[in-house]
């Protein structure tokens, strides 16, 4: 496990990781230090998989309003 997140990790890597990472957390039997650094891998691949849903939302919105804008435009 790395300290840093990898800026070249899809969405479908991190959640998968994360996916993991809760499954640790959850099944417990580690150290404290062990699941500190669970954690904070875990808020690492969290802030990965938002950045990637924010940036989908955001081309969807995009794609929305490029769309909107082309239907006014036959109206007139």
């Amino acid at each position: 496990m790395t300290s840093k997140v990898d800026g070249t990790l899809s969405y479908e890597q991190a959640r998968d990781e994360l996916i993991e990472v809760v499954r640790r957390l959850e099944a417990g039997g580690t150290t404290l230090e062990e699941s500190l650094a669970l954690w904070e891998r875990g808020e690492e691949l969290a802030k990965v998989c938002r950045r990637w849903l924010e940036g989908a939302r955001a081309r969807l919105d995009a794609a929305l309003a490029e769309e909107e804008e082309g239907s006014e435009g036959s109206d007139g």
